[in-house]
């Protein structure tokens, strides 16, 4: 392979868009810029506050998912079907979402549940949803889950709820953002502390104390004299009264509220639950400790025991006491019943975390019973507690629990879970927990006991410990049935965090018989180990050995043993992990020639390029590259143009790559290979230099050291790796050697003389001119070169081309070799030619013109071979069995001359010998003519009896027995023959010849007479070897007899009838076709050719013959197929190698030209093949489309089809038998679509094909619509248009002619493309009322309702105007009121329209004309007039018939009821604005009205009414002109009071400006 195309496919996929989580802002828009906050600490993986806040998110959504009895237990993957997801927002909104799936099983049933989830918040709910959709949280993207989750918190839990005072706080004018509402709130409730942030101001405790203190004064009084430093206890019991008696749950934990890293979200929703918290009753409210007194002990006391109702008589009631917080002190608990006598009381240290205590009593009755607990002496809070004891204890063996808590399995460690308790009809009790820890600790975990019905109970815990758990359940004191339940509690495990890669794993590359492997890496996913399941083709399961090769390393190994599909599932604690199942598509078994090594293959650095080389040794194909990883890799090609090439990568980023190595597009066995790029280091492979004579190109000898010296005292300290190998792949040892000055010796003993590749790589990277190629000689060692092969063995034969071989691999390096080929007996030297393999071996090539004894001799380098000369002899090159005798008879007449051919060309070259012996043992000489066949060999025998004939060429007989000629008396006609054309056929004017062969027929007289329409002049002549040679000439057409006689006697078949037909003129005989051609035929590929006979006249009896003779001498089979017109194909299929020889007659005459000599030989020409049909100029989508591919002539090669396009397009190939295929394919998506048609690996002519796919072409589907159709719209003379639509009936021409009745069209009808499936088509109609029709053809076919009638009507029609609207068909119309009337003129032609409305007094009135551009118009006036008004229409300048219409406007509201309230002027200035302002509040419905006229008839002057929308009217207006004018201002048509009076003004009253 010399050339190295590659292409540079990278594959890296798509960057996934980043919400990036933010501890200031990340899930909604904050305003302000300092709160962006993005750390690389904050980004990390494992932050604390992302943990943090993804526990927060959990517990705030498993508050509201436990009132419809669901869990969450791992937000990051428990979203991914939607279901909990949809059911979160129901709960938070209150509404019933949308239709979706109840199961989803497949990924698009998950993208669709969450799809309705986010598509209700925003269309429903009014969320904005930024940067997040539904693939996110299907694919567990916790980043953007978190920021979902943020956003549901911000609008139910912050921004929606009502908050008690807040209508209080200051806003400052503008809506807080939830942020800012929520700080607002707390710093109102705690305006004492400097409360700025949600972060580290709440770090030691305090904060929260105050904050319960100030929902619920007294609950938490102290606060102000805890310890900053005891953060956890403050907290602590902060939030364990917030917990018990504001019902506000621990979103958050107080450990976590300490941590400096917590977030502010999660902060922000644990506080967003203060402002609506309600007290419990009950509360144990008390005042703050004054200074001077000793505040009570830091003790809490929890438990049924001590609760004020719920224990019963007889059963025993606990209660805790927990002492953490309060130093060292002992527990006295003393419990009093109604009659003041005290109770046993059973109090037990537990030794645990928090310096727990057990308290147990049973009360022996019922009514109040008091409890004092005293911790070193004094009171704890709230002691002495209150219980009211009633009933007596119910029945345990009546309660039942149930819940994913009491699971044998299941339960996670640090997850919580739960389970309910049902006291239905078990009477008095309250049920109590205690769970027992592996080392059977009672109190290292903690159980929370609610009721949520009068017959339910729920108990919620959380286990830091793995194993098995003991749950014990008590009523009244006694265990309930099947109490003790054993859990056993789970590691916690994160398969997404599991990471799978490796050669194993790669959609494409792996192949049967292959070693796939890949490696899992379980960092970070917790406890649990990975499990493989492999199903292969059919579905059957694939073995695969998995073993730990490192802490949280395994290696996965399967062999594939048969192609196809195969699935590979990995799980890491029973759960699939992230991209799992992996798709491995299992290539067929392959090998190849093709070796690729180099760093590049294994690994690399981000900065350098990762090289490798490709070794092709010989194989051919095309050479592609693709690098698939985290980032694009540019790819750089070198060809070294010695079979190899170089290939250098650039990664931009570290991680895991995949390199293929492709062939004709395929992976080469073992691609793709796995290379870990590491990121960019300190170390600098570009500056090591390697240098030495073991890394130049030439001077290396074999079997003797070569040593090189790498420096890296510049480079930086990384690892070294050196590796030599040789033409082979195959490796070289190398020994490294530290010198005294810091470099580094290699030295490699090469041991064969071949090219070697020197690889130095630093730090995985290859240095500098790496790798290097060094060509190893070898000394010269002429007695290891070895000669062989059949040209120099006993038994080659002369004149037969022939060679022998030369292998000098293993004598060294020489620059030339010289063969002397002698013929010993003539001491003459055979040329001989020489070819070098280019690998130390050779080739000689030589024919020796004549048999005898030869020698070889060698010289290599300019020393003798040892081994020669090597002798052999040369056989003569006969092969007997290929003669042939022709014409010797096995009885002849005594004395008759006997002649018989020898036929020897095809036998080689040789000497022939004949030997005849007689009846008597005498010897008969025979006369030898040799020929272009052989020989001709003539004879008489003079005696009667049994002749002997042995014939012998090259030395050895030609048969095993002699030939055998008897020789009798007499003679016998019928053993005379006659044979030639002229017995038969003939043409006029010219010599109709044959031949009579006498032989064997003894003594006789020979003759012939020819009888026919003339007479035909014969001549015989005696060819002295008895035959004689006839022809006849005959001059006239017709049937002629020929009698042909020997002793008087007709012989066999006389008389013989001929036909003489017209002369033909064979020069208009044409043969022409690739069956004919010198070159171009080979073997087992049919060809043919053509036979044209159409230039000579037709005669009945005219036919094509033909005869094909091989190289062999054997006749090739044909087929002549006359065509009917005139043309005869002649078809068949050579099957030997060499030269043909086709003879072509017509009626037995050879057509010109003929014989044709065609040399067949092996191979294929692919530029003979042909494709042709409809298939491969046009393709109809969702169609079959067929075409044709001839391969006759090409040869023997093998056909390959392709088709790439938008679509898979299926195809099929049916072999006709003819030399020809038929193809169809059917492509399902329109578009440009490439057919590759390949024979014998090479494209055919005109491949690959560009075939444009399209939809079928329907004119059914094509319509047609516009103005240019309907005859409303068609005037005389107007430009009209109308559209053509076939976007959807598939591409094809578009023909519109238009015809008329009368006159035609003034010009055609104008078609434009609009480049989308439809067309305009414009045309000018002509003569009114002129019959148009408009024939539409799509595809040459009429569309539907083609050809369309169109009237063409005159330009305009006034009288289809159509007037509406109030001021028509009403009785009258409000006066001031402005009305509006709508002409249409859609039916009435093409025209100006014009409007005009006339008063009662005769003066026109303003009109608003709107066009509306749908051939409609509105027409809008003002009556401010009672009385009749006249309406005028004109259109095209003609009146519209019923025009003037009268319109009445009547009065409306009261006008009586308006006042004047200012700008009654009398004199007025010029120039100067006045305002005159109506009072019409009383006055009901109606409008201002106001004209100013002069007196004088000046006209009106333009005022304007303005409503100020206080129930005044305010009428500005500016005279301009001197004179007298009236004013009449009306209301609803009638005049105000004062409102009709005159003003003056004078001509020379100017207002001056100061």
């Amino acid at each position: 392979m010399s050339q190295f195309p590659y292409q540079a496919d990278t594959g890296f996929g798509p960057v996934e868009p980043c919400l990036p989580l933010q501890r200031d802002a990340d899930y909604c828009e904050f305003d302000d810029e300092d709160e962006m906050v993005t750390t690389e600490r904050e980004l990390a993986e494992d932050a604390q506050w992302k943990k943090i806040q993804q526990n927060t998110f959990t517990r705030w959504a498993n508050e509201h998912l436990k009132t419809v009895s669901k869990h969450i237990g791992n937000l990051e993957s428990d979203l991914s079907d939607g279901l909990r997801l949809i059911t979160l927002i129901e709960v938070l909104s209150g509404k019933r979402l949308p239709k979706h799936n109840k199961k989803p099983s497949f990924r698009s049933q998950k993208l669709e549940n969450v799809s309705v989830a986010l598509k209700f918040l925003q269309d429903d709910e009014g969320i904005r949803i930024v940067n997040i959709d539904s693939s996110h949280i299907v694919d567990c993207k916790l980043k953007l889950i978190l920021g979902l989750i943020w956003t549901l918190i911000l609008h139910y839990s912050i921004s929606l709820p009502m908050w008690e005072g807040e209508d209080d706080m200051n806003n400052g004018g503008t809506e807080p953002t939830p942020k800012q509402r929520l700080m607002n709130w707390i710093q109102t409730k705690l305006p004492d502390l400097p409360i700025k942030n949600f972060t580290t101001d709440w770090n030691d405790g305090k904060a929260v104390g105050a904050l319960v203190d100030a929902v619920a004064p007294g609950l938490c009084p102290d606060w102000p004299d805890w310890d900053p430093k005891d953060g956890v206890q403050n907290a602590s019991e902060a939030m364990g009264l917030a917990d018990d008696w504001l019902n506000i749950p621990q979103l958050i934990k107080p450990e976590e509220i300490v941590n400096p890293n917590i977030d502010e979200q999660s902060m922000m929703t644990y506080l967003s639950q203060y402002p609506n918290a309600k007290i419990k009753p009950g509360a144990p409210l008390r005042p703050r400790t004054t200074p001077n007194k000793i505040p009570p002990p830091r003790v809490r006391v929890y438990g049924p025991g001590i609760e004020p109702t719920g224990p019963v008589v007889g059963a025993p009631a606990n209660f805790t006491v927990e002492t953490f917080s309060a130093g060292k002190g002992q527990v006295d608990v003393i419990v009093e019943n109604p009659k003041g006598t005290r109770e046993p009381v059973d109090i037990r240290f537990n030794n645990d975390r928090n310096l727990t205590y057990s308290v147990s009593y049973i009360p022996q009755l019922e009514g109040n019973h008091k409890i004092g607990v005293k911790f070193a002496g004094r009171d704890v809070p709230k002691s002495p507690f209150n219980v009211k004891v009633e009933g007596h204890a119910g029945d345990p063996t009546k309660v039942t629990a149930a819940g994913p808590g009491l699971q044998p399995d299941g339960v996670c460690i640090n997850r919580p879970t739960y389970f309910d308790i049902s006291t239905k009809n078990a009477g008095k009790g309250v049920p109590e927990v205690i769970i027992l820890d592996p080392s059977g600790n009672k109190n290292s975990i903690p159980v929370k006991v609610r009721q949520t019905t009068p017959d339910l109970w729920r108990c919620e815990y959380l286990s830091p410990t793995v194993g098995l758990h003991s749950v014990n359940i008590f009523f009244a004191g006694q265990p309930i049935p099947n109490s003790p339940y054993g859990v056993r509690v789970s590691p916690v495990s994160d398969p997404k965090k599991v990471r799978a890669s490796g050669r194993g794993l790669q959609p494409n590359g792996v192949r049967v018989k292959d070693e796939a492997d890949f490696k899992i890496y379980t960092e970070g996913a917790g406890e649990g180990t990975p499990e493989v399941q492999i199903i292969g083709p059919n579905g059957v399961r694939e073995n695969c050995k998995l073993t730990k090769i490192q802490g949280h390393t395994y290696q996965a190994v399967y062999h594939p043993i048969k192609e196809g599909r195969y699935v590979v599932m990995i799980t890491f604690a029973g759960q699939e992990i992230h991209k799992s199942p992996f798709e491995v598509n299992v290539g067929p078994y392959k090998e190849t020639l093709i070796r690729a090594y180099g760093p590049g293959l294994v690994g690399g650095v981000v900065g350098y390029p990762a090289l490798f080389t490709v070794e092709t040794n010989g194989e051919t194909g095309a050479l592609g590259f693709s690098i698939q990883g985290p980032s694009q890799a540019k790819i750089e090609c070198h060809d070294n143009g010695d079979g190899s090439a170089d290939v250098r990568y650039y990664p931009t980023a570290p991680g895991e790559y995949a390199v293929h190595i492709l062939c004709d597009n395929e992976d080469i066995p073992q691609s793709p290979y796995i290379a870990q790029v590491l990121p960019n280091t300190d170390y600098f492979p570009e500056k090591v230099d390697v240098y030495g004579a073991g890394v130049e190109p030439n001077g290396v000898q074999t079997h003797s050291p070569a040593k090189f010296t790498i420096d890296a005292k510049k480079a930086g300290s990384a690892p070294l790796d050196v590796r030599v190998c040789d033409a082979n792949c195959n490796n070289v040892d190398v020994k490294l050697t530290e010198k005294a000055d810091g470099t580094v010796e290699g030295c490699y003993i090469p041991k064969s003389g071949n090219r070697h590749t020197v690889q130095v790589n630093y730090g995985g990277v290859a240095v500098k001119n790496s790798p290097f190629r060094v060509y190893v000689g070898e000394p010269v060692d002429a007695s290891k070169v070895q000669c062989f092969g059949p040209g120099i063995q006993d038994g080659v034969k002369a004149n037969t081309p022939t060679h022998f071989n030369i292998d000098a691999r293993d004598a060294g390096d020489a620059d030339y070799l010289d063969v002397h080929l002698v013929n010993e007996d003539t001491h003459q030297e055979i040329p001989v030619k020489l070819t070098d393999n280019g690998d130390r071996t050779y080739t000689v090539d030589y024919e020796a013109a004549e048999a005898g004894d030869y020698s070889v001799t060698l010289h290599y380098g300019g020393i003798k071979v040892p081994t020669t000369p090597v002798k052999f002899k040369v056989q003569p090159n006969v092969d007997v069995s290929k003669i042939k005798v022709d014409g010797l008879e096995p009885t002849a007449p005594i004395n008759s001359l006997q002649q018989f051919r020898v036929i020897t060309q095809d036998a080689g070259k040789a000497e022939f010998a004949i030997s005849i012996t007689s009846p008597s043992g005498s010897k008969v000489k025979a006369h030898v003519i040799p020929t272009h066949e052989g020989y001709l060999v003539n004879f008489t025998p003079t005696q009667l009896g049994e002749y002997l004939l042995g014939i012998s060429f090259g030395g050895e007989p030609i048969s095993h027995r002699p030939f055998k000629l008897t020789c009798l008396t007499g003679s016998d006609p019928l053993k005379v023959k006659a044979s030639g054309p002229g017995l038969h056929r003939g043409i006029v004017n010219r010599p109709a010849e044959f031949m009579i062969d006498t032989r064997g027929a003894g003594q006789g007289g020979l003759g012939v007479t020819v009888e026919g329409p003339c007479e035909a002049a014969i001549n015989c002549r005696d060819n002295g070897d008895g035959t004689c040679s006839v022809a006849y000439l005959p001059t006239e057409i017709g049937d002629y007899g020929i009698n042909i006689t020997f002793n008087d006697q007709h012989i066999p078949g006389s008389p013989f009838q001929a036909i003489i037909v017209p002369e033909v003129d064979m020069n208009k005989i044409k043969v022409s076709g690739s069956g004919i051609q010198l070159h171009g035929v080979y073997v087992d590929s049919p060809t043919d050719f053509l036979v044209d006979t159409r230039g000579i006249p037709k005669t009945d009896d005219g036919k094509v013959t033909c005869t094909i003779t091989n190289p062999s001498g054997a006749q090739t089979e044909k087929l002549v197929t006359p065509l009917l017109d005139g043309t005869y194909k002649v078809s068949y299929t050579p099957f030997e190698e060499g030269r043909h020889t086709i003879d072509i007659f017509y009626d037995n005459a050879p057509v010109p030209g003929s014989p044709f000599i065609v040399n067949v030989r092996r191979g294929c020409d692919a530029k003979k093949c042909i494709a042709y049909g409809p298939g491969l100029e046009q393709g109809i989508l969702e169609k079959p489309n067929v075409f044709t591919v001839e391969t006759k002539g090409a040869g023997t090669g093998g056909l390959s089809l392709a088709i790439e396009g938008p679509s898979e397009a299926k195809m099929t190939c049916k072999d006709n038998r003819d030399g020809s295929c038929s193809v169809e394919y059917v492509p399902t998506e329109a578009g440009e679509y490439d057919v590759a048609i390949r024979f014998a690996d090479h494209h055919i002519p005109g491949s690959p094909f560009k075939v444009m796919v399209a939809p079928e072409v329907d004119e059914k589907l094509v319509k047609a619509y516009g103005p240019g159709l309907e005859s409303s719209k068609c005037r005389t003379g107007i430009p009209t248009k109308f559209t053509v639509d076939a976007s959807k009936a598939g591409p094809a021409p578009v023909a519109v002619n238009i015809t008329s009745d009368s006159k035609p069209l003034p010009k055609r009808p104008e078609v434009q493309d609009n480049g989308n499936g439809t067309f305009d088509v414009s045309y000018i109609p002509p003569n009114e009322g002129a019959n148009l029709q408009t024939h539409i053809l799509y595809n040459g076919k009429d569309i539907p309702n083609s050809p369309f009638p169109v009237k063409v009507r005159p330009v305009v029609e006034p009288e289809k105007v159509k007037i509406s609207g109030p001021a028509i068909f009403d009785n009258g119309i409000p006066a001031s009121i402005p009305t509006n009337i709508k002409i249409d003129t859609t039916e009435a032609g093409y025209g100006d329209l014009e409007v005009k409305i006339t008063g009662p007094d005769g003066n026109p009135r303003p009109v608003k004309l709107k066009d509306n551009g749908d051939g409609t118009f509105n027409a809008t006036f003002v009556p401010d007039d009672c009385g009749r008004y006249k309406l005028d229409v004109k259109y095209g300048g003609k009146e519209v018939p019923k025009t003037p219409i009268p319109v009445q406007a009547y009065a409306i509201g009261h006008a009586e009821k308006c006042k004047i309230t200012e700008g009654l002027e009398k004199t007025l200035y010029s120039g100067e604005s006045y305002c005159v302002t109506v009072n019409t509040e009383n006055a009901g419905n109606g409008a201002v009205t106001c004209r100013i006229k002069s007196v004088d008839g000046g006209g009106d002057v333009d005022i304007n009414i303005v409503d100020n929308g206080d129930g005044t009217v305010s009428i500005h207006y500016t005279v301009q002109d001197a004179g007298e004018y009236t004013i009449n201002i009306k209301f609803g048509g009638q005049t105000v009071p004062g409102g009709f009076y005159t003003f003056v003004h004078p001509p020379d009253l100017k207002i001056s400006h100061p």
